[in-house]
């Protein structure tokens, strides 16, 4: 599996990106994907029920950046196709980090994969089916961490 390189532009969140402000998705640069289609796994191991999930979005043509503020809807036709998944708190999109206060910082998994082909999933399923469904497509993948604690 070849790894490839993917930035935030920040290590630690900026609010704008979080719970406690605008809850919009950050930009995500991705460097030197090939492949059919992009995956976007965002998670929480540190939260404190288990791994917290905060995104899940598929076939999303393979693209440089990520753009900032992707809508929240099972199907995306602007501003790029695609299909989002449920997060933790049982919604579609991305959920912002929201930790609880005096936690310490948690850490946040950006995890990009690059597949050969289009995923044959409905929008709103979870990561375990999102998961599965990926098993033998994946070509290439990358993960950027950065933090946030309030």
């Amino acid at each position: 599996m070849e790894e490839i390189k993917i930035t935030l532009g920040f290590e630690k969140i900026p609010k704008k990106y979080t719970g406690d402000g605008q809850n919009i998705s950050p930009p995500i640069e991705v460097e030197g994907a090939k492949g059919k289609s992009m995956v976007i796994i965002v998670e929480d191991p540190d939260a404190v029920g288990g791994t917290y999930v905060h995104w899940l979005i598929w076939n999303i043509p393979v693209m440089a950046v990520v753009p900032e503020q992707v809508p929240k809807y099972d199907n995306l036709k602007h501003p790029f196709t695609g299909a989002q998944g449920k997060n933790s708190g049982d919604e579609i999109g991305y959920d912002g980090p929201y930790p609880p206060r005096g936690h310490g910082p948690h850490r946040y998994f950006f995890k990009v994969y690059i597949l050969d082909s289009m995923l044959e999933l409905e929008p709103g399923t979870t990561k375990e089916e999102l998961i599965r469904s990926m098993e033998g497509k994946v070509v290439q993948q990358g993960t950027a961490i950065a933090t946030y604690e309030r």
